[in-house]
């Protein structure tokens, strides 16, 4: 139980995917009681606020109202804020990056890092003995609290359903490459299809694909990606974050060109090899979800919808223990220089 002195928490922003994230995590703290306000790194994303959440738009704002905590959905967050500093992370790794420029980069700007499964765990505990001046606590991962914990979802079509979801990095995206292949399956009236594209996808690649809408095909733009995944049966994708997020719901993927792909994957590299491997897909063997099931355990294998809670435990935990035990964190003059510039005027 946290106490009164505990009761307030603030979320970081940087963009957008940060709202899915830190809902729920908002709304479990709320639900006890606690106040919850949000700070944006782009000041105009806050026009995605819903009319009940709180803004601060001014550094003196927070550090006037002093948050316990600062929960943050990415790798930086100002010094100058008061409070615990709470790395929830933006998505697993997936091998978009090298680990020195990637997910296991340390930058020396958080307390506490609440890691999704043992993946993650194991290389940041490592992290953690190497450095000193931080703790690690395995929490599983707020965002899929409603894949696991929210109301059912009603399907909206009867037919085989397949997602397509693109990361917009031009040269790991499928996007662009696989356009013909996507217009000519999505004249089959045996599947229905879905694309979602992400926001920052050239808009030639968005208009082409929304061109294609029809009775087989339908271009979602929507921040709540989560209920798609629960739409569809399979999903076609790339080295995109979506595609262990839709795994860990035991659902097989199809990746094209995958940077790290694996044997929970089926990964093809030319677009002919598309259509038998979806094929495959909506039909997958025992030992496809064998595999499945053993990644998903690996990156997050909590499926109680209970990370919100198990993250706001651990805060509470590093709260009431303080320094004890840790190093004196690095001075990170040059990053606090950057976070000034990038908050300048605020």
């Amino acid at each position: 139980m946290l106490t009164s002195r505990m009761s307030r928490y603030l979320f970081f922003v940087s963009q957008l995917y940060g709202f899915a994230i830190l809902r729920p995590l908002q709304a479990y703290l709320q639900e006890g009681g606690h106040e919850c306000a949000w700070f944006f790194e782009h000041a105009g994303d806050a026009q995605h606020l819903r009319p009940e959440e709180r803004q601060l738009d001014r550094l003196r704002e927070v550090v006037d109202w002093q948050p316990a905590a600062v929960f943050v959905p990415g790798n930086w967050v100002p010094e100058a804020f008061p409070g615990l500093k709470v790395e929830v992370f933006h998505g697993f790794s997936v091998g978009k990056r090298s680990e020195q420029r990637g997910h296991f980069r340390i930058r020396g700007s958080f307390d506490l890092y609440c890691t999704q499964g043992p993946d993650t765990t194991l290389p940041f505990l490592e992290l953690q003995r190497r450095h000193g001046y931080f703790r690690v606590v395995e929490t599983g991962w707020p965002k899929l609290d409603p894949v696991f914990a929210g109301p059912p979802v009603v399907r909206r079509y009867t037919r085989p359903t397949i997602l397509l979801a693109s990361t917009f990095t031009e040269d790991i995206s499928c996007a662009r490459v696989l356009h013909a292949t996507i217009s000519q399956l999505a004249r089959r009236s045996d599947w229905q299809w879905l694309v979602t594209l992400h926001p920052k996808m050239a808009p030639d690649v968005v208009r082409s694909y929304q061109e294609l809408a029809g009775p087989n095909l339908e271009f979602c733009a929507t921040d709540d990606i989560l209920q798609l995944y629960a739409q569809a049966d399979v999903l076609l994708s790339d080295t995109s974050s979506v595609v262990p997020e839709f795994l860990v719901q035991h659902k097989p993927v199809v990746t094209f060109r995958n940077r790290k792909p694996g044997p929970q994957l089926l990964d093809v590299r030319h677009d002919d090899e598309v259509l038998p491997a979806l094929q495959q897909a909506l039909q997958p063997s025992a030992q496809l979800m064998a595999e499945i099931r053993r990644y998903a355990d690996a990156i997050h294998p909590y499926r109680d919808g209970r990370s919100s809670e198990r993250v706001v435990q651990a805060t509470a935990e590093a709260l009431r223990r303080g320094d004890a035990g840790l190093k004196r964190k690095p001075w990170n003059l040059w990053r606090k220089f950057q976070a000034r510039q990038r908050l300048k005027g605020r």
